[in-house]
C-alpha cells in the first residue's frame, strides 16, 4: 500500500472553488454602421451576459447547498453514496476507508461526513472509474490524504485540463488490471476498451459480490457517451454485453447514475442500447439523414428512459453521429 499526502486547501474553499463568467469584448460584437450610436446596446448585451451568468453560477452553488448524501449498504462492508453525480462505492474495514469516485468538489465536505458516520477509519484510497469531473470533481480534497488510482487515461486527461490541480492527479495508474487487497478481500479494477469514454474502469469488490460500472451503465435511462474523450456507442454496447458474461446473477451493481441494481437491470440496459443503436443502424443503412431518424423517434416503450440526463432526442443524435463514423 502506498499513501501519498499532498498539502491542498479544503474543498469548497471559496478562493478554490470560483466559477469564471466570460463575456465578448467590443470586437467580437457584431458591427453596425453608425457603430459608437450603438454602445448603449453593446454595454446592454454585457450586462445580460454577465447577469445571466451569474445566476447561473449561483443556482449550481444553492443546489451544491441543498444536496444531501444518502448512504446505502449494498453488501456486508460495501455501501453506495448517492448526492449529485456519480454513485460513490465505499468499502470500510480494518484495513480503513477505499472509495470509487468522488462526485464534485463542493460537496467534499459533505461525502467526508458521510464516510465518518459508516467507519471513523481513514480514507486511504480513491478509485476514480473515468474522468468526468462529477466522479472526479473531490479528488483534490481526498488526495490529500489517499492516493488516488485511475487508468492511465485518466491521468492524462486530468493532465490534459489546465484547471486540474496536482493533488487531484492519480498518483498510482494501470494499463489493463489492477488489485487492491483491502479490507479482507480482493477489488479488482479492470480497464474497459472505448465506450463512456475511453479510460472506463470497472470495479469488482469481490469477498462482497458487487460491482461499480461507473458510467458504463446508467440504470434505467439513455447515457451519455463522451465521443471528445474517445468514446464510441458500439464500443460501449460491447462492453456491458461483456460485463453481463462476468458478473455473477445475484451480484449487486452500482451504476454510475441512478439506483442500486442487479444482473437483470443490467440486461434490461443491454436490450435498451441493442433495440435503440438497431434502429439507427438501420436508418443510416437505408440513407436517412439525423432530422428523419429524430423525428421517426422510439418505440414508447423506451420513453421513460428519455427523462434522465440525455433525452431521446440526444440519444439519437449521439448514436447517429458515432454509427455513422462506422
Amino acid at each position: 500500500m502506498v499513501t501519498i499526502i499532498l498539502p491542498v486547501s479544503r474543498g469548497g474553499d471559496t478562493r478554490r472553488d470560483r466559477f469564471v463568467a466570460r463575456v465578448p469584448s467590443e470586437r467580437h460584437l457584431p458591427a453596425f454602421s453608425g457603430a459608437d450610436s450603438f454602445a448603449p446596446m453593446k454595454i446592454q448585451l454585457l450586462l445580460v451576459t454577465l447577469i445571466a451568468a451569474l445566476s447561473t453560477t449561483a443556482r449550481a452553488q444553492q443546489d451544491f447547498a441543498k444536496v444531501e448524501i444518502k448512504a446505502t449498504q449494498v453488501s456486508k462492508n460495501v455501501y453506495m453514496l448517492e448526492g449529485a453525480g456519480g454513485n460513490i462505492g465505499v468499502s470500510v474495514g480494518a484495513d480503513g476507508i477505499l472509495i470509487v469516485d468522488d462526485q464534485f468538489a463542493p460537496l467534499a465536505a459533505k461525502i467526508e461526513a458521510a464516510l465518518q458516520k459508516l467507519d471513523p477509519g481513514k480514507l486511504k484510497f480513491v478509485l476514480n472509474t473515468h474522468w468526468h469531473g462529477d466522479h472526479t470533481g473531490g479528488n483534490a480534497h481526498f488526495g490529500r490524504d489517499a492516493s488516488i488510482v485511475a487508468h492511465t487515461n485518466v491521468r492524462k486527461r486530468l493532465l490534459a485540463d489546465n484547471a486540474t490541480k496536482r493533488e487531484a492527479l492519480p498518483v498510482i495508474t494501470f494499463d489493463d488490471t489492477l488489485s487492491v487487497h483491502f479490507n479482507g478481500e480482493e477489488i479488482k479494477v479492470m480497464h474497459l476498451p472505448p465506450g463512456h469514454t475511453d479510460g472506463d474502469s470497472v470495479i469488482f469488490f469481490t469477498g462482497a459480490n458487487v460491482v461499480h460500472l461507473g458510467d458504463q451503465f446508467f440504470a434505467g435511462k439513455f447515457p451519455f457517451i463522451d465521443a471528445n474523450s474517445g468514446g464510441d456507442v458500439a464500443g460501449y454496447m460491447r462492453n456491458v454485453g461483456e460485463m453481463l458474461k462476468l458478473i455473477p446473477a445475484d451480484a449487486k451493481i452500482i451504476p454510475g447514475h441512478g439506483p442500486l441494481a442487479t444482473a437483470e437491470d443490467l440486461k434490461r440496459f443491454y436490450a435498451m442500447l441493442a433495440e435503440t443503436t438497431g434502429i439507427v443502424q438501420k436508418a443510416i443503412a437505408a440513407g436517412k439523414t439525423f432530422d428523419q431518424v429524430k423525428a421517426d423517434g422510439l418505440p414508447e416503450k423506451w420513453k421513460d428512459w428519455g427523462t434522465g440526463f440525455i433525452n431521446t432526442g440526444r440519444w439519437l443524435e449521439i448514436c447517429f453521429n458515432s454509427l455513422s463514423k462506422k
